[in-house]
């Protein structure tokens, strides 16, 4: 964040523009595609309220299957957009491990994904060098002035994520938590404990055992 030096991780094909209608449900958003209204799928299931705002700009990829042709993935946000799509968030990620452009993370390779931990599934488990380590990775997609923040409401998912990690340290394992600041133009990570309290109190336990709590940040540039 802030004067760090930009990479481009991932590239898209075949971007369409679209216009936000309305949100239809957790997985679904209403949009105008060339005059046309169109159902494209989500993946992101915070609330999103900066972005899903009738009006604003998206930017959509091609969906092969299932009931609607395309994916939201990104929305207009200044002079670039946000990347709302957590799998390409992951992917982006990922990508950025295997270059070695994350210097705590140097050394390290993935290899889990979707792994038990406890009586969670986490995203990833890393190994580094001498150790390895579960990680979760949170889309913090909420933007207040030059801070990305998560949650966007209350998460108990995310909560029992933490807590399971808090657990795993505590028996002597490696974790981490890794906040994805996928918005343009901001400076660092906040959680946003006025919407989840007991998050933010996991999250502070965490950290003061040994949890390492970090923050990427990535955006969708659409030119």
């Amino acid at each position: 964040m802030g004067n760090a030096r930009v990479h481009s991780l991932v590239k898209l094909s075949e971007v369409v523009e679209c216009i936000i209608l309305r949100r239809i449900n957790r997985f679904v958003v209403e949009v105008s595609i060339d005059g046309s209204i169109v159902n494209v799928y989500i993946n992101n299931t915070g609330k999103l309220v900066d972005y899903l705002v009738k009006g604003k700009l998206g930017y959509c990829i091609p969906k092969h299957s299932g009931k609607t042709r395309y994916v939201l993935v990104a929305i207009k946000d200044n002079d670039l957009a946000a990347l709302i799509d957590t799998r390409l968030q992951m992917k982006a990620f990922e990508v950025s491990i295997s270059k070695g452009l994350i210097p705590w993370l140097k050394g390290c390779s993935i290899v889990g994904r979707n792994v038990r931990l406890g009586d969670s599934i986490v995203d990833y488990l890393v190994g580094c060098s001498d150790f390895n380590m579960y990680l979760e990775v949170k889309s913090a997609v909420l933007r207040r002035r030059e801070y990305a923040m998560y949650p966007d409401c209350p998460s108990s998912r995310g909560r029992r994520h933490i807590a399971e990690l808090l657990r795993h340290r505590l028996r002597g394992g490696y974790s981490a938590v890794v906040f994805i600041a996928a918005l343009p133009h901001v400076k660092a990570f906040r959680p946003n404990c006025a919407v989840d309290e007991k998050l933010c109190t996991y999250l502070h336990k965490a950290n003061e055992v040994g949890v390492l709590i970090k923050s990427v940040a990535l955006y969708f540039n659409p030119r």
